[in-house]
């Protein structure tokens, strides 16, 4: 059973900086490919950012230079620390994880999500 869990939304006014962070846990053997993901009401889920296990990273056009993505293999984590926010920011935040059980088992898994509020 593996779980993946996200943190770190709430309402911050525009300009401001907010950081994300997703945990995974359980039956975990590696961790490859992880990434943000936002949903905005009435619309699609989007792709944000991704990172490599090896560190490699690659951001959607509309947060480069704002948003930056990283992880902690040895504690299974991953971030995104957001600055200056705009309100088109707001969104549903997701993480997603590529993670193996076993050397021939993985799957995709996604978190909750967690609510991201960019207003004055």
């Amino acid at each position: 059973q593996v779980q993946v869990v996200e943190s770190g939304g709430g309402l911050v006014q525009p300009g401001g900086s907010l950081r994300l962070s997703c945990a995974a846990s359980g039956n975990i053997f590696s961790i490859y490919d992880m990434g943000w993901y936002r949903q905005a009401p009435g619309k699609e889920r989007d792709l944000v950012a991704l990172i490599t296990s090896g560190g490699n990273t690659n951001y959607v056009d509309s947060v480069k230079g704002r948003f930056t993505i990283s992880r902690d293999n040895a504690k299974n984590e991953m971030y995104l620390q957001m600055n200056s926010l705009k309100p088109e920011d707001t969104a549903v935040y997701y993480c997603n994880a590529e993670i193996a059980t076993s050397p021939w088992s993985k799957g995709n898994y996604w978190g909750q999500g967690t609510l991201v509020t960019v207003s004055s």
